[in-house]
């Protein structure tokens, strides 16, 4: 059975985890994670985590409950998801979920379309496989196999293109076909207030810039470094979390320190157009507020539920 929450989502560095929290503490709710990153145990700094002083003030679930050698997908997402809200529900608790990963909420809503598993040594061959070749020459392999699909994905997105990589090995079908039928939805969307922060975009990547020079300054550096010494599979999402991949090359000589802080604030701004995209296609029912409309907004959905 569908149930209801709160959502807020949003573009990366819009202030969407702290309005949640004050949602949450508003209403007597739980803050409920819904970014692809922050599942993440080992990057609480560069992924902008809650801290350990926000997750006392206020409960924080599906946070940093994943290692980063674990390849953790929206399937998984949606499992732990549907465990938590029966856990709220029982307790009488509105979840109010909130992050930047489009697609969390869309299968939240939606549902997901049923693509079959993929075995553990099907997955290994193909990684085996694409070791040493570049998100380009990956999608191109992709464009060959499964031209339907490879052009529906960016050559520099490696982690989708190797997903299809293993689901054409594995079903000899292409990826798109299976995304049709979906399963049952979690939440209710009729009962389910869903708000979309969209600051003014220069202020935006104003914000992305300032907060990954903070970063820097609380150890995000320390995290990267500790991630790489466990020599992990780069293709692995925490290995590509937004500025790590440019840290790493630092670390290893490869790129100037300048060089690499820039990258990784150029890609969270480019992350950031990538979300205002997807919301505004992917996720029709979902209201856009600025900074000054927010809580006109949510103050009704805060009293309804206090």
């Amino acid at each position: 059975m569908s149930t209801r929450a709160i959502l807020i989502a949003g573009p990366t560095a819009s202030g969407k985890s702290a309005l949640a929290m004050e949602v949450a503490q508003r209403i007597g709710g739980v803050v409920v994670n819904a970014d692809s990153m922050q599942v993440y145990r080992d990057l609480r700094i560069l992924t902008a985590r809650p801290t350990p002083q926000e997750e006392s003030e206020v409960e924080h679930l599906l946070f940093g409950h994943v290692d980063a050698a674990v390849n953790y997908s929206v399937g998984r997402y949606l499992a732990d998801l549907a465990r938590t809200l029966d856990a709220l529900a029982a307790r009488g608790v509105t979840p109010v979920m909130t992050g930047g990963t489009g697609m969390y909420f869309k299968a939240a809503l939606y549902g997901l379309s049923d693509i079959p598993a993929v075995p553990q040594e099907v997955r290994a061959q193909v990684r085996d496989a694409a070791q040493g070749k570049s998100p380009q020459e990956l999608h191109a392999e992709l464009a060959v196999q499964d031209p339907e699909t490879a052009a529906r994905l960016r050559p520099t997105d490696p982690q989708r293109i190797l997903r299809a990589l293993e689901v054409f090995a594995a079903t000899g079908k292409p990826l798109a076909s299976f995304q049709g039928p979906r399963s049952a939805p979690l939440l209710d969307a009729a009962r389910s207030p869903a708000f979309f922060l969209a600051p003014e975009r220069e202020t935006l990547y104003a914000r992305i810039d300032a907060r990954f020079d903070a970063m820097m300054e609380k150890g995000a550096l320390d995290e990267v470094a500790a991630l790489r010494d466990r020599r992990l599979d780069p293709a692995l999402p925490a290995m590509r979390a937004h500025g790590a991949p440019h840290l790493m090359a630092w670390l290893d000589g490869r790129m100037s320190r300048e060089e690499s802080i820039m990258r990784g604030k150029r890609d969270t701004r480019q992350y950031a157009k990538r979300q205002f995209t997807f919301a505004r296609h992917q996720l029709p029912g979902f209201q856009w507020l600025s900074g000054v409309d927010i809580w006109p907004a949510l103050d009704g959905v805060c009293v309804a539920r206090a």
